[in-house]
Parts: structure tokens; sequence; C-alpha cells
């Protein structure tokens, strides 16, 4: 069980204990999409689905889900990020709505988790506004771009 980071000797779970880490600043950058028919598209940028302003109210939802991303991943460590940015790209030609989430820190464990979090939140929180008119939407393409920081550096 030694090459398991989150086990310990006996065959336990545990947080993997960064103590010892050194502090550097940490960032990571995510993304995603969502795919929608045209009406739904068009409902979304012409701020007419009857919930309110779609992609305002998934960009509070990705910021707050990046700060409890330890509330809902397992032995994910608690951390005092320093920024988070949720941004969208709508494509008109293909009904969809890309998501990119950076998230930064000074710490001892990197913000993978959290960036790819935020993308996950928002995307969900754009389909449960609009699921009313169009329960076929697509959540998609959701992956890491990049990290910085820590023992393993650029990637």
């Amino acid at each position: 069980m030694k090459d398991f980071t989150h086990i310990d000797d006996k065959g336990r779970v545990r947080m993997v204990d960064v103590t010892h880490k050194d502090t550097t600043e940490r960032t990571a950058l995510a993304e995603g999409k969502i795919s929608m028919t045209p009406d739904t598209f068009e409902k979304i940028y012409n701020q007419s689905i009857k919930k309110g302003n779609v992609l305002e109210t998934a960009r509070i939802a990705g910021i707050m889900a990046a700060k409890k991303t330890s509330d809902l991943i397992p032995m994910c460590h608690p951390l005092n990020i320093t920024h988070v940015a949720v941004d969208f790209f709508p494509d008109k030609q293909k009904n969809a709505i890309g998501i990119q989430a950076s998230v930064r820190l000074k710490g001892q464990t990197g913000v993978e988790m959290e960036a790819l979090t935020a993308v996950c939140a928002a995307a969900l929180t754009i389909y449960d506004m609009c699921k009313s008119y169009d329960k076929a939407m697509i959540i998609s393409d959701i992956k890491l771009l990049k990290k910085t920081g820590g023992k393993s550096g650029t990637w």
C-alpha cells in the first residue's frame, strides 16, 4: 500500500500530509462546455430565461464551488484560495457555451480540483436554470488545461 498516497500502511484512507511541502504560488486553469438547442442558447444571451441571469448566476456558483471543494471531494485539503475567476465563451455556431475557471493561491497543495469543481458547478447551474426549456443539454469536455507551482512545476 506504500504506493498509494491516500492509504496508510494498514490500508486505511487518509488525507495526504502536506505539512512539510514548500509554500509556493499555485494556479490552475480548467475548462468545459455545455451544448444546447439554438432556442435555449438565444434565451440565455437575450436574458429571457425566467429564472434570471443565467451566466452571472453560474459564475457565482462556480466561485462558491471552488471555495467549497474540500466539502465535496474526499481527502481534498481545505484551501485559503486567493482568487477565482469563471468566464464564459459563447459559440453560436455550435449552440454551446465554453466555461473556464482559474484559481490561485499561495499554499502547500495545488488548486486543480478547485478549478475543475468551479467549471462543473457553473455548467450544472446553467443546466438547472434552463432545464425547463431543454432537458437534452450536454455537459462535456471538462478538463485541466494548465497548472503551475509546487514540486511538479508547470503542466
